[in-house]
C-alpha cells in the first residue's frame, strides 16, 4: 500500500517488490488457514476439490514469483550496467507487461500440471494430509497420462533452471560492473579499489 500511495517509490524495483509481496501473501494464504483448521480439529485430510485448488494456486504463485524475481534481477542489471538507458529499457509499460506475463505463465503452468494429475483421478476423494502438492495426489491417482505429467515436470524444471541461470548471469554482470567502476569514494568501499594518490 505504501508503494502505491508514495509517488517517490514509483520505480520498477518497487513495482516488482509490490507484486512479489502480493504473491507471497497469496501463497501463504493457501496453506496456513487449512493448517490452522487441521490443527484445531485434529484432522489431517483434505478434500479432493480443496486439493485441486491448493495445487492450482501454489503452482501458479510459485511460477509467477520465479518470473518476478528474474525480472527484478534484470532490472538491477539494467540500472547498474546501463544507467543512462534504464528509463528507456524499463519503462512503466514494460514493467506492466512483465508482471502480466508472469501471471499468464503461472496460470499456464498450473493448468499443465493439473491436467495430467487430476483429469482421470479415480482414487480416494480424501488426501491424507493438510497440504496437497503434486506428488501426493499422484500416489492415489489412477491417471493414465504419465506423458502429460512428465512434460509438465520437464517444463517446470526448465523454467526454474532458466530463472536461476538468468539471475546468476545478471548478478555476475552486476558484480563485474561494480568492480571496474572508478573509485569515487576514496577507498571507503571494500569492493572498489582505493584511489591512487596523485
Amino acid at each position: 500500500m505504501l508503494v502505491t500511495v508514495e509517488t517517490c517509490l514509483h520505480t520498477p524495483m518497487y513495482f516488482f517488490l509490490k507484486n512479489l509481496s502480493f504473491l507471497d501473501v497469496c501463497l501463504i494464504s493457501i496453506t496456513v488457514p487449512k493448517f490452522i483448521l487441521s490443527s484445531l480439529s485434529h484432522r489431517s485430510t483434505i478434500s479432493f476439490p480443496g486439493c485441486v485448488c491448493q495445487v492450482l494456486f501454489v503452482i501458479s504463485f510459485v511460477a509467477s514469483e520465479i518470473f518476478i524475481l528474474t525480472a527484478m534481477s534484470y532490472d538491477r542489471y539494467v540500472v547498474i550496467c546501463h544507467p543512462l538507458h534504464c528509463d528507456a529499457i524499463m519503462n512503466r509499460a514494460v514493467c506492466v507487461q512483465i508482471v502480466a506475463a508472469s501471471w499468464l505463465f503461472g496460470s499456464f503452468l498450473r493448468v499443465l500440471y493439473s491436467y495430467g494429475t487430476f483429469l482421470s483421478f479415480g482414487g480416494s476423494r480424501k488426501v491424507p494430509q493438510f497440504f496437497c502438492d503434486v506428488p501426493s495426489p499422484l500416489k492415489i491417482s489412477c491417471s493414465m497420462m504419465p506423458a502429460t505429467i512428465d512434460i509438465s515436470l520437464i517444463v517446470g524444471g526448465m523454467f526454474g533452471f532458466f530463472g536461476f541461470v538468468s539471475i546468476g548471469f545478471s548478478y555476475v554482470y552486476i558484480f563485474n560492473t561494480v568492480l571496474i567502476l572508478p573509485c569515487y569514494n576514496e577507498g571507503q568501499n571494500p569492493f572498489l579499489p582505493a584511489c591512487p594518490i596523485s
